[in-house]
């Protein structure tokens, strides 16, 4: 539920009732001229930039920080959605909203104080969103919903961008639908991993409004707007 009293940027507000939103990740970009690709994601029509942010410990990898989101910041106007894949996010949360986050998604498997973690993101004025892995029971998102404005669903085991879709996380969806439309019908369904123009359609199809996607954006031999355009027809086709 999107609650302009915090603050919200505007292009955030509008996603509710816009439809479907194409958000590329950046784990999948030319991290050497990152700015730029950012820069031709928003100028071919992306809605969101996904930011994921991995520590080596919740996850085997590691990425980037609140520097790195504030560059990114400076390199467009698109609201930057903050995926913290880490341990302890109650401690990192401030430095990523002072870099320009729109959206500070958490993980339920990592945050035993989640009441209050997820209170802290909204206190920050910047939208909520609470992340579960694809055998992480979606109990948790009926206490949690009417805190969010974002409710995440990992299609893939995160940590790797390139990862094959889970098909199980179809019904996944629908069910986390289900209770949205129950509980907090405002909430955004996002979901990560594995989209791509064949799995764009099914995954929106069983409900989902935010469509994270790495490789199909920033990978392949077809420009970034090629991608853009290519996913985004698979998406409302």
């Amino acid at each position: 539920m999107v609650r302009a009293d915090r603050g919200n940027p505007p292009a955030i507000l509008r996603l509710v009732s816009n439809g479907v939103r194409l958000a590329p990740s950046i784990l999948a970009a030319d991290f050497a001229r990152l700015g730029e690709q950012v820069a031709e994601a928003e100028v071919a029509g992306a809605d969101l930039i996904h930011v994921d942010v991995m520590d080596g410990r919740f996850v085997p990898n590691i990425t980037l920080g609140p520097a790195v989101l504030a560059a990114v910041r400076r390199s467009t106007s698109l609201p930057l959605d903050v995926h913290l894949m880490i341990v302890e996010p109650e401690r990192h949360v401030e430095a990523f909203v002072a870099a320009g986050a729109g959206t500070v998604t958490v993980h339920a498997e990592v945050a035993p104080q989640l009441h209050r973690v997820l209170a802290m993101v909204r206190e920050s004025g910047t939208n909520a969103g609470l992340a579960v892995n694809p055998l992480t029971p979606l109990d948790v998102f009926a206490g949690a919903l009417p805190y969010l404005d974002t409710a995440l669903v990992m299609s893939v085991d995160p940590g790797f961008g390139g990862q094959d879709f889970i098909p199980a996380t179809l019904d996944r969806i629908r069910a986390l639908r289900r209770l949205r439309d129950r509980i907090n019908p405002g909430c955004l369904i996002e979901v990560d991993g594995g989209i791509d123009a064949d799995t764009a359609r099914m995954v929106v199809k069983a409900g989902a409004n935010v469509l994270v996607a790495g490789s199909a954006v920033f990978g392949g031999l077809r420009t970034v707007a090629e991608n853009l355009a290519a996913l985004r027809t698979a998406a409302v086709g």
